[in-house]
């Protein structure tokens, strides 16, 4: 850690939390610099894109995205410390230490604990590959929570692509297919085009498969984007999209799918 004061964001979409959360903060550690606040996970992913804190502190159960969601999308260069009101998920999550968590209400004396902790991280440097691992636990472990998701079910609901030089969060609903390209997948939407780097089989279990289906090894469509389903011949058949004029093609062993449009 640099001479620089450490800093850190504050999520939680129960403002008299966030603030007594911030007030705590402050006691328990002077020096460090609450660089926002935020009300929900896209919010919270937005302040971390923006500040770049040295520490986030995520409600689990926000709208949007979930903590969950928010810290595995953003990247390893944040310490985490999840707020959570569950401490069955919290204990068994976070065996290995990994990253840390505070039970509501906080208390002063774990506050303080996980203060010491968080110092020590930070004076280590960048979180270790270890995170990912916690994350990947905790999702697991708690499913029920991913209120951000599609039925409650750990599906996406946002996607954090590029566009350009830009970082956008897309919503999935507003996606019309995936299509995988080399190294990247990439995320059309009515008007424009983005990428991501999970691989697409990846992104498959992770979306709604009533909403989303693969018509081809290399393509996943929303079926909400779908108008109709052009047959060339017995051998090519072809999705036509509301919103976008490239028609796309499927494969033989998906046809079935669409004998009914």
């Amino acid at each position: 850690m640099s001479d620089a004061r450490p800093t850190a964001i504050v999520a939680d979409d129960e403002p008299r939390l966030a603030d007594a959360l911030v007030e705590r903060l402050r006691t328990a550690w002077p020096e460090l610099v609450i660089a926002g606040v935020a009300a929900n996970g896209p919010e919270a992913l937005a302040l971390i894109d923006a500040e770049s804190p040295d520490v986030a502190f995520l409600d689990i159960r926000m709208p949007g995205l979930t903590g969950i969601e928010v810290a595995r999308a953003s990247g390893r260069d944040v310490h985490v410390v999840f707020v959570t009101a569950f401490d069955h998920y919290a204990v068994e999550a976070f065996e290995r230490d990994a990253v840390d968590y505070l039970l509501k209400p906080v208390t002063e004396e774990r506050l303080a604990d996980t203060v010491a902790r968080l110092k020590r991280r930070l004076s280590a440097g960048a979180p270790g590959p270890e995170l990912a691992h916690a994350l990947a636990t905790l999702a697991r472990l708690a499913p029920s929570l991913g209120n951000g998701t599609a039925g409650g079910a750990n599906r996406l609901a946002w996607i954090r692509a590029s566009v350009g030089a830009q970082v956008r969060l897309i919503p999935v609903d507003e996606v019309c297919y995936f299509q995988a390209n080399d190294k990247y997948t990439s995320v059309f939407t009515a008007d424009t085009e983005a990428l991501i780097r999970t691989p697409l089989k990846e992104l498959a279990m992770q979306l709604d498969p009533e909403q989303f289906w693969q018509v081809h090894r290399g393509t996943i469509v929303n079926l909400d984007a779908v108008s109709g389903v052009l047959r060339e011949d017995a051998e090519r058949q072809f999705i036509m999209l509301k919103n976008r004029q490239e028609k796309l093609p499927i494969s033989r062993q998906f046809t079935h799918l669409f004998k009914q449009m």
